[in-house]
């Protein structure tokens, strides 16, 4: 029985991935050089699929390397020289954090509990912070900052930079990207693709910023900012990129256009709503994030009265397969993504089985 996957990464797959695996495979495309027109003209078109997606102008770069924790990495070795401040809520955006200490930055950090989110107007950056960093989507607890907080964030900071982890949210969020100095998304989530490449969009600012760095500190050896946004300019990447993956999010970053991303947040937010309003009038279980505005239209994140595993089992049968909670949480919660993957169809055949319990 193929099973319906509603795990918040690795994810269900886009209806369209075979299709496109398949004319990836027949063309060969794998085999390609990776510097040879043929793959400078398929990076440059998904390059320009995301950014009529997203939004993206000219001014920022996008990059492709393997994973959003490498882009972690990227951004704190290229955009802080001494000190980042970041708003943790939950076991990603505490991770960020993490990475900053341990390439030796000093880490200011506005901490919360897993579950609660953050206001631009309770929000007051250390003088000396160079970089915010900002979690839009909190993929462990289910907190979701509003794209508004983030933009009135920055217009409060408009001399710091500011990074933001979009990595189970992209594309549902509209960001303003004259406000944003970077972002970044892994494919395995709403794009509906396996693991192994992360996006990185990141402005001009940022590399100014990453060249003055560079000539007092290393920024790294591997896949610098710099030396990065240099083969960009010619539709290419340092090392050998991950040609497959590359195609394939240019490929589901075109469906995504065809039908229209106003669309598909109009569906994030239809689904999201009727999963809410189940949880809400349903016993035995409870919307983990009270704040209504601070929940996540992408990974509704649910307390459970039942263990967790019992349900997940029972939903497994029924074909269909959702996530446990994350960390100290597992056993009392569950996950469950809202990706473009997933119909209003499949939702709604979810709620009907999670109903029966």
């Amino acid at each position: 029985m193929p099973l319906t996957y509603f795990t918040p990464g690795p994810a269900q797959l886009y209806p369209t991935f075979e299709s496109h695996l398949k004319t990836f495979v027949e063309g060969q495309l794998g085999s390609i050089s990776h510097r040879s027109q043929q793959y400078r003209d398929l990076h440059k078109f998904t390059v320009d699929q995301l950014r009529i997606l997203l939004n993206v102008p000219d001014s920022h770069a996008i990059l492709f390397l393997g994973s959003a924790s490498e882009i972690w990495e990227r951004i704190l070795f290229s955009c802080v020289e001494l000190e980042s401040f970041h708003l943790v809520n939950g076991s990603f955006s505490t991770k960020f954090c993490d990475y900053s200490s341990a390439l030796n930055k000093y880490a200011h950090h506005l901490e919360k509990p897993m579950g609660e989110g953050f206001a631009a107007n309770e929000i007051q950056v250390p003088e000396y912070a160079e970089l915010i960093c900002v979690t839009h989507n909190e993929t462990s607890s289910g907190v979701q900052m509003p794209v508004a907080e983030i933009h009135k964030l920055k217009q409060k900071n408009p001399d710091k930079l500011i990074a933001v982890d979009m990595v189970s949210s992209a594309p549902y969020p509209d960001f303003d990207y004259n406000l944003i100095d970077t972002a970044f998304f892994s494919v395995q989530k709403a794009f509906g693709l396996p693991a192994g490449l992360g996006v990185w969009i990141v402005s001009e600012k940022c590399l100014k910023k990453a060249e003055s760095i560079k000539k007092q500190y290393s920024i790294g050896a591997h896949n610098d900012l710099p030396t990065l946004w240099k083969n960009a300019l010619n539709n290419e990447t340092p090392a050998t990129p991950n040609v497959m993956l590359i195609y394939l999010l240019g490929k589901i970053a075109e469906d995504f256009n065809r039908i229209g991303v106003k669309t598909i947040r109009k569906e994030t937010e239809q689904k999201a709503e009727a999963l809410y309003k189940f949880v809400e009038k349903t016993g035995g279980f409870t919307s983990f994030v009270k704040e209504k505005a601070n929940r996540s239209q992408t990974v509704v994140v649910v307390n459970t009265e039942t263990p967790s595993a019992d349900i997940i089992k029972n939903i497994k049968s029924k074909g269909m397969v959702i996530g446990s909670g994350y960390g100290k949480f597992k056993d009392s919660q569950l996950r469950i993504a809202n990706f473009p993957a997933t119909s209003i169809e499949q939702t709604d055949a979810l709620i009907h089985e999670l109903g029966k319990l």
